[in-house]
């Protein structure tokens, strides 16, 4: 529990950073009074998610890879996954962004933009999107900290990002007058300092990247992306269940939209630890596979979801306490007040089920079972989300779209969690009867192994 604990607080505190600076950004926006700007940031942080879940996905992958190795006492072949991990994600990320930028106004259309709030929207991305890769190789290099387990440094990638964005965001929107321009300019050069900071720990504080030849390249293709592929198809579940809530929220006007883009920041900053956890707990379940230390397995697993449950129902308490203060702090007003609220006192419990998905879900990835994480997390992202959503709309409205996305979670969270578990069962029992692939060195390279070669977390 200690492991699990250190980790996800170094890497909570990180993404906080990151999805808090994200919310000031829309609280500075909101100053301009224009719900159209608002609602306009909602649209472009719904399209921005998409991109952002790819990387993720990849960034789960680099972080498997190079954990099994080290796990393996192998820190030459550690490197070699880590260099090949950064080229692909490089590569990929910049054909997704060119693939992107041209077709914008057709992207914000399909999420129920229309008119002014349109053409904010595409403003903005037009200028965010030429950064993805760099954010992406940022995120691709701080896997490759937690797996090494350098929670802090990791956990400054993300924290150095915001803390530049946050300085700049005032200084440019207000400051220099650029309004949604200087939004988008700080949201870039946060970014490069995210890739700065990851590349200099990966590269120089541990030199845990080795730029590949041809040949290398392709024999780290196909683990990389047995990982990546899955990890991938599963983080696009949310983004796409996301833009379904968004284009049924868009028929009830701008406001709700605004309403729902608070939302969208208020939940990364209210749940950025169960976000961190599954980012956290995948290492520690990858080097005790790599150590065969399958009691380590149940245990690690147990305390994440016992952490889950204690901060997730804390939160939800002052979420409650403080719903009307929260809504009057962005202004907001009409279905967006409404929205907030019910957010606040009601729907965010849901997060007691999708933090079981997401820690689930950072076990199947890292066992080699990660097909499973794309089953549940694309259950919970269509038929967790599109049923429920259009009957709370035809019911209750823009507040019926809220319910019926949190109620989604449920089924799926629960059903997540007893596979995980017998998913574990069935690793010891598979591997018991196979001797070890290589032997475990008493000084294995591995930051959770002690002396003696017992694997710590």
């Amino acid at each position: 529990m200690g492991h699990v604990i250190v980790m996800t607080a170094t890497g909570s505190i990180g993404l906080v950073a990151i999805f808090m600076v994200d919310a000031l950004n829309l609280f500075y926006i909101s100053l301009l009074g224009q719900q159209e700007l608002a609602a306009a940031i909602g649209y472009a942080g719904t399209l921005m998610f998409f991109a952002v879940s790819i990387a993720i996905g990849m960034t789960i992958a680099t972080g498997a890879i190079v954990a099994r190795a080290l796990g393996a006492g192998d820190r030459e072949r550690a490197a070699r996954n880590g260099g090949a991990a950064l080229v692909f994600i490089g590569l990929a990320m910049t054909l997704i962004a060119a693939l992107i930028w041209p077709n914008l106004h057709v992207l914000t259309g399909l999420l129920g933009a229309r008119g002014e709030t349109r053409e904010i929207a595409v403003h903005f991305l037009q200028i965010v999107v030429p950064s993805m890769p760099a954010v992406a190789i940022g995120m691709g290099a701080s896997g490759i900290l937690r797996a090494v387990g350098d929670a802090r440094r990791a956990m400054y990638v993300t924290l150095i990002g915001g803390a530049v964005s946050a300085i700049l965001d005032p200084m440019l929107i207000f400051g220099f007058d650029l309004g949604v321009t200087g939004a988008a300019i700080a949201t870039n050069i946060s970014r490069l300092a995210i890739l700065g900071i990851g590349l200099h720990g990966a590269i120089v504080v541990h030199d845990l990247v080795r730029l590949p030849d041809p040949r290398a390249l392709f024999s780290v293709a196909r683990p990389f992306f047995v990982i990546a592929g899955p990890a991938v198809m599963t983080q696009l579940a949310t983004p796409v269940g996301n833009a379904y809530v968004t284009a049924q929220i868009a028929r009830f006007g701008d406001d709700a939209v605004a309403g729902w883009a608070v939302i969208g920041r208020l939940i990364p900053v209210a749940f950025g630890a169960i976000f961190a956890l599954s980012g956290a707990v995948g290492p520690i379940l990858a080097q005790n596979l790599g150590g065969r230390r399958y009691d380590r397995l149940r245990s690690a697993m147990r305390d994440a979801l016992v952490f889950t449950i204690v901060y997730v129902l804390v939160v939800c308490a002052i979420l409650a306490a403080f719903a009307g203060p929260i809504a009057d702090l962005f202004g907001a007003t009409g279905h967006a007040r409404e929205l907030i609220v019910f957010f606040c006192v009601f729907a965010a419990i849901s997060f007691l089920f999708n933090g079981g998905l997401f820690v689930a879900n950072a076990a199947f990835n890292n066992l080699g079972y990660a097909f499973y994480s794309t089953v549940f997390n694309w259950g919970r992202s269509t038929l967790g989300v599109i049923p429920f959503v259009w009957v709370g709309a035809q019911l209750y409205g823009a507040i019926g779209v809220i319910a019926g996305w949190a109620l989604g979670a449920v089924v799926f969270g629960i059903a997540a969690v007893i596979v995980c578990f017998r998913v574990i069962a069935t690793i010891e029992h598979r591997d018991d009867a196979e001797p070890p692939v290589g032997p475990v060195p008493p000084t294995a390279q591995s930051p959770f192994t002690s002396a003696k070669g017992a694997t710590l977390g």
